[in-house]
């Protein structure tokens, strides 16, 4: 693995770096770490790696390694920057014949997503997209037993994604990661719903199977002045005949990640919390709910199965849910150099077509939220 951006001075990098050592399958073998070359040697180096492994910009770092042997040069690269400047490096290392992981949202806009899809379905390459979210075991086993028929049809669903942590303008203050997130010029046109509630979207449509076809919207911004949302409701209607409400909201004052999944269909529902990571409720009409708790159990679904790490009664967290990611990544990366086809597990990660839909779920939430008659927007293409 190569890694642009993550250095010392970074917020989710070092997540990234412990996720994808996890299992022992990555390497770390260079990296152009901050736009700062001085904070990205420092950071390489603190990272183990020798000095002409560790780069002063991304352009320097995939020319170089595509010069060394294979198994030498790195596989993939992992883009870890604020979404301003995903795009060019994942065109350029597939351009070069490496393989792509980036952070969420994929690009910085619908048309650069397109243009990124057009690019791996001409070379071939895999990219991965870290919707850590759905790593999680429980959510795993909230998918396949929906997909088994336990809750009927579908009839209505409410995800919700709070934070506090932007209630005043901290970004003002500088020396946080508040900055680059509320900047237009580097976050795009979105704010809140763009940083956090593709999380939410993205969670809906993999756990339920259905697609989000349209919705009505609205958009707020609390803090005085803050160029972007902050807070973002919407009704949302799905293929199959789902509908559902999804509130992300970053001014929750006193919350920190509380994202909280139910679905309802006509037999019965199902809860998660992320805060609870472990749990899963289902509820029924005509018995008492039941309590599942993931971990090593012999009940549980092949799919929660297959990504399940600590043995029962133990937490599977945030860093084991974005290594299940990169290990699925990894291992169809794998698969496909021996010339072998990645099994279903393998694959289930997200792909450029979850970023290309992310980024159609934000430019269809900005369209409809500010808009002030607050009129049915169908889903953007």
């Amino acid at each position: 693995m190569g890694m642009v951006g993550g250095g010392s001075d970074a917020f989710i990098g070092a997540i990234h770096r412990r996720a994808a050592l996890m299992e022992n399958d990555i390497e770390l073998v260079c990296g152009c770490f901050s736009i700062n070359p001085e904070i990205s040697l420092s950071s390489g180096r603190s990272y183990h790696l020798p000095d002409n492994r560790i780069y002063k910009n991304y352009t320097e770092m995939f020319e170089n390694e595509s010069r060394l042997p294979e198994g030498e040069r790195m596989d993939f690269v992992t883009i870890v920057t604020p979404n301003r400047f995903h795009y060019e490096p994942a065109v350029t290392a597939l351009d070069l014949g490496f393989h792509v992981v980036v952070d969420k949202p994929m690009t910085f806009s619908l048309d650069e997503a397109k243009q990124l899809q057009a690019k791996v379905e001409q070379t071939g390459l895999v990219l991965a997209l870290t919707h850590v979210y759905t790593g999680y075991p429980a959510v795993k086993e909230m998918k396949t037993r929906i997909a088994n028929g336990e809750l009927g049809k579908l009839r209505r669903l409410y995800v919700e994604y709070s934070q506090g942590w932007l209630a005043d303008r901290i970004e003002l203050q500088g020396g946080n990661n508040a900055g680059w997130r509320t900047d237009p010029k580097l976050t795009g046109k979105a704010g809140c719903v763009g940083d956090i509630g593709t999380h939410a979207w993205h969670l809906s449509e993999y756990v339920t199977g259905q697609k989000v076809t349209g919705l009505c919207a609205e958009l707020t911004t609390f803090a005085a002045g803050r160029p972007v949302d902050d807070d973002g409701v919407a009704f949302l209607h799905y293929d199959g005949g789902l509908k559902g409400v999804l509130t992300s909201t970053q001014i929750a004052i006193g919350e920190a990640n509380k994202i909280y999944l139910r679905i309802y269909g006509e037999k019965g529902g199902l809860e998660w919390s992320q805060m609870d990571p472990n749990r899963l409720i289902l509820k029924w009409g005509n018995r008492p709910e039941e309590t599942i708790h993931v971990g090593s159990n012999t009940y549980l679904g092949a799919a929660a199965a297959w990504d399940v790490r600590t043995p029962a009664g133990h937490p599977e967290g945030f860093i084991e849910s974005f290594a299940n990611i990169y290990r699925n990544f990894a291992l169809t990366l794998n698969a496909r150099q021996n010339g072998e086809t990645p099994t279903p597990d393998m694959l289930d990660f997200p792909t450029v077509y979850d970023g290309v839909r992310g980024m159609q779920f934000i430019e269809t939430m900005v369209t409809a939220g500010w808009d002030n008659d607050k009129k049915w927007q169908p889903w953007i293409d």
